[in-house]
């Protein structure tokens, strides 16, 4: 019989190896940020171009916004507020993490700010966790079949489901904390108001209106039978390792009887003031937990298929989720991939998640798509 060379032989066996298997050693487990740290590695260490990254950060730090520092452009720009505005905000601030660790920070990222609208992907998620605990069996119910205190009546409300409110395509009829789901009036709404129009049927319209986003809060404060915040706390931000310095604000008439006791019920934005008040390390925290499909160092806290539905377009939305923005048609976040999404709120305080490059950026008060930052980050990416 004759023997193989030795160089075939070796090739054999080494494909034989692959086949078993055993060509490559598994993928590190991804890391998560203790509580009140968050570890740095260098760009350099992480495969990413030190000057490039140094060259988007100072476009960042450039490129604030001309929202004014003391607020005073709030009630010309979004109406009568309800609650209460801090008296400063920040300087343009944010933090880049990559493959789980910060690779750059820039400005007062502990200042408690304002977020904006970024509420409203909190919101998605407090609905995830009814959906993982059973309390919310099926998004495409009548949120009726759940809530009954008189908001879903209506022969028009009556059919909204969960799914309608997360998408913004609810339609939903009414007042609610003294501001009208139509947004007619200059006093209520500022620069923001809307010409009347015929309200469509629920699910078949996209608009995006913080009224009803409030309804939808409420909704989930009866499902949950206490206060959105403390669910978020409990379930949300301190299995993320979150500071204690984040607070989300009510109205100052958005309190319900619950229980025999008035609670707060909260709102998805600060356009009236109130909302969601967190520094950017907490931000990121809320963004790398998206990054990961819902999932903290071993635990589900968010279930897979919800947040694979969460980031699907909507029908009638401007490629949007459940109360995220999405890029699939490159048009929300031009010149990122297809697969990433942002939580964006006013002033511009936003998170932006892409999964293809295992990145989550937190760029607050700036001016601009935040697009702008992200792309110049990844081009640091070798």
């Amino acid at each position: 019989m004759t023997s193989l060379p030795r160089r075939t032989a070796l090739g054999l066996c080494l494909a034989l190896v692959v086949r078993a298997g055993f060509a490559a050693a598994p993928a590190p487990a991804p890391y998560y940020p203790p509580a009140q740290s968050w570890a740095h590695k260098s760009p350099a260490e992480l495969g990413m171009d030190p000057a490039r990254l140094a060259e988007a950060v100072a476009f960042a730090q450039s490129h604030e916004t001309t929202r004014e520092r003391d607020f005073s452009d709030q009630q010309a720009t979004f109406g009568t507020p309800l609650g209460s505005l801090p008296t400063k905000r920040a300087a343009t601030n944010g933090v880049v993490i990559y493959k789980g660790y910060v690779v750059a920070e820039f400005g007062d990222t502990h200042f408690v700010d304002p977020t904006y609208s970024v509420a409203k992907s909190m919101l998605s998620t407090v609905a995830g966790v009814a959906v993982r605990d059973g309390r919310i069996a099926n998004l495409d119910e009548p949120v009726a079949k759940l809530v009954n205190d008189g908001g879903y009546a209506s022969e028009h409300n009556a059919p909204i489901t969960w799914k309608h409110h997360l998408q913004q395509e609810s339609e939903w009829e009414g007042s609610l904390w003294g501001k009208n789901a139509n947004f007619i009036g200059h006093e209520a709404f500022g620069a923001g108001e809307r010409k009347p129009r015929t309200f469509q049927q629920p699910g078949t319209f996209y608009e995006y209106n913080d009224v009803r986003i409030n309804r939808f809060a409420l909704s989930l404060l009866r499902v949950f039978g206490k206060p959105v915040p403390e669910v978020f706390e409990q379930e949300v931000m301190n299995p993320i390792g979150a500071s204690n310095t984040w607070k989300w604000v009510p109205y100052h008439n958005s309190y319900v009887e619950l229980n025999g006791k008035q609670v707060a019920s909260v709102s998805g934005g600060t356009r009236w003031g109130g909302g969601m008040w967190i520094n950017s390390w907490d931000m990121a925290r809320f963004g790398y937990l998206w990054l990961r499909g819902g999932a903290w160092n071993g635990k589900q806290i968010l279930p897979t298929a919800y947040v694979k539905a969460a980031l699907t377009p909507s029908e009638h939305g401007p490629d949007y989720g459940y109360l995220w923005w999405l890029n699939t048609r490159g048009k929300n976040l031009p010149g990122l991939p297809a697969t990433a999404f942002a939580a964006l709120g006013a002033g511009s305080n936003d998170i932006v998640v892409s999964p293809e490059h295992d990145l989550v950026i937190v760029w607050r008060w700036h001016a601009g798509n935040p697009a702008e930052f992200a792309k110049r980050v990844i081009a640091a990416i070798r």
